[in-house]
């Protein structure tokens, strides 16, 4: 399982720029990233190298954040991958909240991060398949 962290930011201008800065400062390592907004309001989900100083420095200056456990593995790139995972998912009870890609290090595969209520049942599941799952220091 790999540790996410998402902040709560204001939909405006420079706002974006001063959680990347922060990071930067901190020398925190981005490898994923997704944002949902609202007129007002964004979440900014990150995928980092070290999710507990990232978390940190964020807090230090300010800023909302919470750490989330999310799942993430790796699906060959042909045709079906996809719908053979969140099949397998959906058959034992499992819902997917939310999902992203994840920068990966093999042109022939794809990464996905995907949030769900029970991780580590959704972790076991899926390696119980098969499923090549995806931890931080395969991702830094």
């Amino acid at each position: 399982m790999l540790k996410q962290i998402s902040i709560f930011v204001e939909n405006k201008s420079g706002r974006l720029c001063a959680v990347m800065e922060t990071l930067a400062e901190a020398k925190i390592d981005v490898r994923a990233m997704t944002i949902a907004d609202t007129a007002e309001f964004g979440i900014v989900r990150l995928i980092v190298n070290d999710a507990e100083k990232a978390a940190n420095a964020l807090k230090e200056n300010s800023f909302t954040v919470k750490v989330t456990e999310v799942i993430a593995f790796t699906i060959p790139d042909h045709f079906g991958a996809l719908y053979d995972v969140i099949k397998l998912l959906g058959e034992n009870g499992i819902n997917i909240e939310y999902s992203y890609s994840l920068m990966g290090k093999n042109q022939k595969e794809a990464d996905i991060v995907i949030k769900v209520a029970d991780a580590k049942r959704a972790g076991e599941i899926l390696a119980g398949a098969g499923v090549k799952l995806i931890e931080i220091e395969d991702v830094v």
